[in-house]
């Protein structure tokens, strides 16, 4: 059983790459925004009912299906700010439960310029699973916060334990870049 994490900045492509993952693999995909989304019907972004509910459901989800037997592989997507310790140290946590449980834990890395991600920002897609980003003046604002704020792309193998590949997917289509990652770990 495989669980591929997709990691990059807002607006890189990881849902639209998972989608073509969950398509061709058929493993179930559950991206970033699936929790997030749910939880803003409910509370306002980064209040505490939101955190509790929005990692609740995600516990849920991590604890049901690292113990199942039943799907060939899960996908999750999110982004990481490798110079925050807690987010390092919550992704690492969560490979080592797929891990014990005899998941072969892998990391896809998407990158791509600011410019295409500002432009990715409001594609059809992006905002038809990501109400959240509809309002494009506050998502390209907090998008560019997040750029200023935090490290969105590793500068060096933080997981050094598990394995990983790093895509420049700024001219490939997300087909492209699943049969790149599907080749490179012989799925």
């Amino acid at each position: 059983m495989n669980f591929i994490i997709i990691a990059g900045p807002p607006a890189v492509g990881k849902m639209t790459v998972g989608q073509e993952l969950s398509k061709q693999l058929g493993y179930p995909l559950f991206h970033n925004h699936h929790s997030i989304e749910l939880t803003l019907d409910l509370f306002a972004w980064g209040t505490p009912e939101f955190k509790a509910i929005n990692s609740g459901i995600r516990e849920l989800v991590f604890n049901t299906v690292s113990k199942s037997k039943n799907i060939p592989g899960f996908i999750f997507t999110l982004v990481i700010a490798f110079d925050y310790e807690v987010d390092v140290q919550e992704v690492k946590e969560l490979f080592a439960q797929f891990q014990e449980e005899g998941w072969r834990p892998l990391l896809v890395e998407l990158y791509a310029p600011l410019e295409t991600r500002l432009d990715r920002n409001k594609t059809p897609n992006r905002l038809a699973h990501k109400p959240s980003k509809r309002k494009l003046e506050l998502s390209q604002e907090n998008l560019l916060k997040m750029e200023e704020k935090y490290l969105l792309n590793s500068e060096e193998d933080v997981f050094e334990e598990i394995e990983s590949i790093r895509i420049d997917n700024s001219t490939l289509t997300a087909e492209q870049v699943a049969r790149q990652v599907i080749k490179h770990f012989s799925l």
